[in-house]
């Protein structure tokens, strides 16, 4: 059965985050609140975590996994960013943006879309998640904790312990998230293409 963390969502406490992140490191798939929604997380390029979601959210090869970035210089290791892109990653970040990026050789294979050699990339505006990210070191490999059959994300700490408890480590309580996805643009061919309409404002690109 998972283990249930609660941690402070704006002041988070140092030692609670570092068990997280131990679990994390250990091979462990975290359930964790974003700036939108929960999230699945755990160690970038992990085979077990990526099989493991997969299987929990139904989804096949195609499906884009997202790093979750502490700031605009992960984002240039693990995509290739043209400066126009740059510019405009800058002035949504950090926030509920998801953009999809030509993967650069640091992304694993297996993390990537298998034709297209994308990766999704997002810096979310949550001290939770910044101090996670701080402690580890690098950025958390994620993906929205939408359930299969479910037309929401989870939000609240108990109904994700009731639903997957026995399928993750550890769930981390800072209270109830949102039930929005982050806004996900796509920028791997020279212009912005909404792929999915989040909480993130998506108007000035319709």
């Amino acid at each position: 059965m998972a283990k249930l963390i609660e941690i402070h969502p704006t002041d988070p406490q140092p030692r609670r985050v570092k068990t997280v992140v131990d679990i994390i490191r250990s091979g462990g798939l975290i359930a964790y609140p974003t700036d939108t929604s929960y999230a699945f997380g755990c160690h970038i390029g992990d085979k077990r975590a990526i099989d493991r979601i997969h299987r929990i959210r139904r989804t096949d090869k195609k499906h884009n996994f997202t790093l979750v970035c502490a700031d605009l210089s992960e984002i240039s290791l693990y995509a290739k960013v043209d400066n126009w892109a740059y510019r405009l990653i800058k002035s949504l970040t950090p926030g509920p943006y998801t953009f999809i990026l030509t993967a650069t050789r640091e992304v694993p294979k297996r993390l990537q879309n298998p034709k297209r050699r994308t990766i999704g990339l997002r810096v979310p505006d949550h001290a939770l998640v910044r101090a996670i990210l701080e402690e580890l070191g690098e950025p958390i490999m994620s993906s929205t904790l939408l359930l299969p059959g479910d037309e929401l994300p989870l939000t609240e700490p108990f109904e994700i312990e009731k639903r997957i408890g026995h399928e993750v480590e550890a769930i981390i309580d800072a209270g109830p998230a949102g039930i929005e996805p982050s806004s996900v643009l796509d920028l791997s061919d020279g212009s912005v293409e909404i792929l999915r309409a989040g909480r993130g404002d998506v108007s000035q690109f319709a």
